[in-house]
């Protein structure tokens, strides 16, 4: 089994206390939220107590040094996922970011239906009656309900990609799902609740062939695999900083150049404007085009900050650690009678949110009492309540695995399902 130093726990205080009535604390809730090591908590306290200024906007000393970490911020974390900084937009999460993307499809078929003026390339983002857009039946929700409400504005057509019986995308009619009508593909590239690590290449091929824009949610990915987005060869790229040992409140969103050209703002107010007059506005060239106001500055600096603790660590070596853990509690959890995993039963293009039902208890069940046990775990449908309903299952209980944990994590998080079949008389 090839594992990281479990030494490293120690940079993450949080996860050196006890938790009802002394218990150790057994985190295993990172795809909800990663833990954060001490250089990252220090990154962000250090910004505030040396460098705390508006960027962008002040010509006095603070502002050139907190102009200069928010950039150099922007170039680190571009960096980390094979991009330019001047490809990275921040957002608050990843949730902005999609709702960015699916925002500007109806700010430009708005104003095209009464001729205002849009960005050179822009036309891409118009939406007619019929046109189509098409999800998969594993999204989160954030990349799910943005498209709804951009077809319940636009009249597109939402339609997706279902699933077969393992957790997998199911392929076999891509042809008929995603057509000439076809304008936007968006998809999640690893499952927060089944796992599934979906295939991205024929899915960027086949909107190719018909002209589509290819939208990834990779919240789940880039926290755990390296990952290149022009390698990927799709148009947008949407993640999250606090699932990647970054602090909250702040995400962003890779787009090609040309893309984010093309693209309304979102927000608007300062920061984002070329010239303001009384009758018109013009807007900046991207990034800066849609970060509108006082940015989120310490966060990104926070966020730089957890980059560089993975990069020292090395996204293979994170990989690996990862995936080994997987195939171990994948197959506890196989030998566990009464347990049924949702998902991928094996390892093969599958990461470590792993969700589970025990038989004859209710997933808030198990969790209460892995929780008594200082087992943190997700219950519930994990924001992906179609994936749910796929699987006959009201909710789920989710363990997701991070770069702090050990084997000794899944071995507590077995003695607490069995003392749950216990206490509820199902053993």
């Amino acid at each position: 089994m090839t594992l990281l130093d479990p030494a490293l726990r120690a940079d993450f205080p949080i996860l050196l206390r006890t938790v009802r009535g002394g218990r150790p604390l057994v985190y295993l809730d990172t795809a909800a939220t990663s833990q954060k090591p001490v250089s990252v908590l220090d990154a962000e306290r250090e910004f505030y107590e040396q460098r705390n200024a508006a960027v962008h906007r002040g010509a006095h000393f603070l502002a050139e040094q907190a102009t200069d970490a928010f950039e150099s911020a922007r170039s680190i974390i571009a960096g980390f996922v094979g991009a330019r900084a001047q490809e990275l937009v921040f957002t608050r999460n990843a949730t902005e970011s999609l709702n960015l993307v699916t925002h500007a499809f109806s700010s430009a078929t708005a104003k095209h239906a009464h001729g205002a003026p849009l960005p050179d390339g822009a036309e891409r983002f118009v939406l007619r009656p019929g046109d189509e857009l098409v999800v998969t039946e594993m999204e989160h929700h954030a990349n799910l309900v943005p498209w709804q409400e951009l077809c319940d504005m636009t009249g597109a057509v939402l339609r997706w990609i279902g699933l077969t019986d393992d957790g997998r995308l199911d392929l076999t009619d891509l042809d008929a799902v995603i057509t000439e009508r076809t304008r936007a593909v968006s998809f999640v590239h690893q499952s927060n609740i089944l796992g599934t690590i979906n295939p991205v290449a024929p899915i960027v091929a086949r909107a190719r062939a018909v002209g589509a824009l290819v939208v990834l949610d990779a919240c789940q990915s880039v926290p755990h695999m390296p990952v290149d987005v022009h390698e990927l060869g799709v148009d947008l790229v949407a993640f999250s900083g606090h699932k990647m040992l970054g602090p909250t409140g702040v995400g962003c969103l890779w787009g090609r150049s040309e893309v984010l050209e093309a693209m309304p703002p979102f927000n608007t107010g300062g920061s984002m404007i070329g010239v303001v007059t009384m009758q018109r506005s013009t807007f900046a060239d991207p990034p800066q085009r849609f970060e509108a106001g006082s940015p989120n500055v310490a966060q990104a600096v926070g966020l730089a900050a957890a980059v560089q603790y993975l990069e020292k660590l090395g996204m293979p070596a994170v990989a690996a650690h990862e995936h080994a853990l997987t195939e171990y509690a994948l197959a506890a959890l196989a030998e566990a009678p009464g347990v049924r995993i949702i998902g991928p039963t094996t390892a093969e293009q599958r990461g470590g949110a792993i969700s589970f039902a025990v038989e004859g208890l209710h997933p808030h069940d198990v969790g209460q009492v892995l929780d008594d046990e200082g087992v943190a775990v997700r219950v519930g449908h994990h924001c992906a309540w179609p994936t749910c309903r796929r699987y006959g299952v009201p909710a789920t209980t989710r363990a997701s695995l991070g770069l702090y944990n050990q084997p000794a994590d899944l071995d507590a998080l077995l003695v607490g399902i069995r003392r749950a079949q216990q206490f509820f008389g199902v053993a």
